[in-house]
């Protein structure tokens, strides 16, 4: 069972249920540890107090706020929890919205929300709920120091819950725009054919991160004194010049059959040529 990140109350109208959350995703990457250049050692970090200049236990820290250059007020764990908003133990949803309304921009980190064993009927009912209306809850929870605006929503087999920025997180970049006038006609009739040849369902299984594999190997080489071998070097993409001829191009790439395909019909085709064709076999009547 995952570790449980935040427990408490869900409420809804004059609806409570008890529910935790579960992390729902983690980035995964390799890890190195750093270790002394001369002897291979693990290295250790030490916590130094610069002042009394030596080394300080973890036990020794506590949480200071700068206001002003060296000057700090400091803040005691008991002093955190006090001020802690209800949202640190029941999260109360404020309104329910489309899905379509919520730009992903704003998605930061997910979770699966899952009842106790005594909201399970309310759980299943807000469910069913979200999933038929097409809407996701908007919700505040408070954890990690911090208050979080969340989205609720249905997924395959239970309620997902989002942490989102705030709408001052989201940086305006102003040469972030684009200038739909340059398009053409013709070449945005190739483009929306270029994408709907290239269009699949979403299957998430079929991507995997090169960049980890590759490290593993090389990790993996280098235990059995192997010697590593270099990633191929990237394709060589001449600039587009005329993007009409570049997307023609394209498509002509994508409509070729695939080689698998276009080999074994050769193959039929020369053994015709050299044995001339076959002979159906001519069935026998008995009787």
């Amino acid at each position: 069972m995952a570790s449980t990140v935040w427990k408490g109350h869900l409420t809804f109208g004059l609806v409570s249920l008890p529910v935790r959350l579960y992390s729902a995703a983690r980035a995964e990457t390799v890890s190195f540890n750093q270790l002394h250049k001369t002897d291979n050692s693990r290295i250790k970090m030490v916590m130094y107090c610069q002042l009394e200049d030596k080394p300080i236990t973890r036990s020794d820290i506590v949480k200071g706020y700068d206001y002003e250059k060296d000057k700090y007020v400091v803040v005691e764990e008991e002093e955190v929890k006090k001020v802690a908003p209800r949202t640190a133990k029941a999260m109360e949803i404020l309104e329910f919205v489309k899905a379509s309304d919520v730009d992903p921009i704003f998605f930061e980190s997910s979770y699966y929300l899952a009842p106790e064993e005594a909201g399970e009927k309310p759980y299943a009912l807000l469910f069913e709920a979200l999933r038929q209306t097409g809407h996701v809850g908007v919700a505040k929870i408070a954890m990690h120091n911090r208050e979080h605006i969340v989205i609720l929503r249905p997924g395959e087999r239970g309620i997902l819950l989002h942490t989102m920025y705030y709408r001052d997180e989201i940086r305006q970049v102003e040469e972030f725009r684009t200038n739909k006038s340059l398009v053409k006609d013709k070449e945005l009739e190739l483009a929306t054919t270029l994408v709907t040849s290239l269009a699949a369902p979403f299957e998430p299984e079929k991507y995997h991160d090169e960049y980890r594999a590759n490290l593993m190997s090389l990790i993996e080489a280098k235990k059995q004194g192997k010697a590593t071998v270099e990633a191929p070097a990237p394709v060589h993409m001449a600039p587009v010049v005329d993007i009409l001829e570049a997307l023609k191009m394209s498509l002509a790439e994508v409509r070729k059959p695939p080689l698998r395909a276009v080999s074994a019909a050769g193959s039929g085709q020369a053994a015709e040529a050299q044995h001339g064709p076959r002979k159906r076999a001519r069935k026998t009547s008995t009787g």
